[in-house]
């Protein structure tokens, strides 16, 4: 059996240690007893930007904000759909995500963070947010297990009424702000109507074969 291998750790800014294992070909980023995210389970982060691809399929040049690197499934996906003349802004907190996409993890990470149409922000999502009004035609977050500040408690306020007022803002005419969960959440589905937005909330299995467990996203689009 092929024990699993510690290969870094990485404080967040006012949350917990991360912890970056790889077992045999695949790699985990755990947080206490959390496993935040996996290389075996990809599935619905690249629907979270395939989707919301889709939401925006008709504009050109399309501008969208990627809250969270994370192993670079969503930002990978997003690039595959988005054309030439698109921008994607990447927000990440943890400088040593990035490392880590840069190095142990170099042939999943593919080159994505170096295409040209790819800026790479290393701030907090909520503060990107925050000073981008009207910039974007889509805003994806996947900060979180969920619409809530479990990697952080500065990330509640992502999902709070004032931080929900701010994506609205920095989004443009009918953009789409898609946020991914592990399960589902009806208060926030309600904290996002009572915003302004018009809600969809689909299900997605983790992994990309339709297996796993169901994970949820929501798409608010701004009118």
């Amino acid at each position: 059996m092929i024990a699993r291998e510690l290969i870094g750790t990485a404080q967040v800014p006012g949350g917990e240690e991360l912890r970056l294992f790889r077992h045999d070909r695949d790699y985990m980023i755990v947080m206490g007893y959390n496993e935040l995210m996996s290389s075996r389970m990809s599935g619905s982060e690249i629907a979270l930007a395939e989707e919301s691809c889709n939401r925006i399929a008709a504009v050109s040049r399309a501008h969208m904000l990627i809250g969270g690197y994370g192993m670079g499934f969503t930002l990978r996906a997003a690039l595959a759909r988005l054309g030439a003349g698109a921008r994607i802004t990447v927000a990440e907190l943890v400088p040593e995500i990035i490392e880590w996409a840069r190095g142990p993890m170099a042939e999943l990470a593919a080159g994505c963070l170096d295409d040209p149409r790819v800026h790479l922000e290393m701030a907090d999502v909520a503060d990107v947010i925050g000073a981008g009004a009207g910039q974007y035609d889509a805003i994806l977050l996947d900060v979180d297990n969920g619409p809530d500040g479990l990697v952080r408690s500065g990330n509640d306020r992502l999902y709070s009424p004032e931080g929900l007022r701010r994506a609205k803002a920095a989004l443009r005419p009918s953009g789409v702000l898609a946020v991914w969960s592990a399960a589902k959440d009806a208060a926030f589905t309600a904290r996002l109507r009572k915003a302004g937005f018009a809600v969809e909330e689909i299900g997605v299995r983790a992994r990309s074969n339709g297996k796993g467990p169901m994970h949820t996203i929501w798409f608010a689009r701004k009118g």
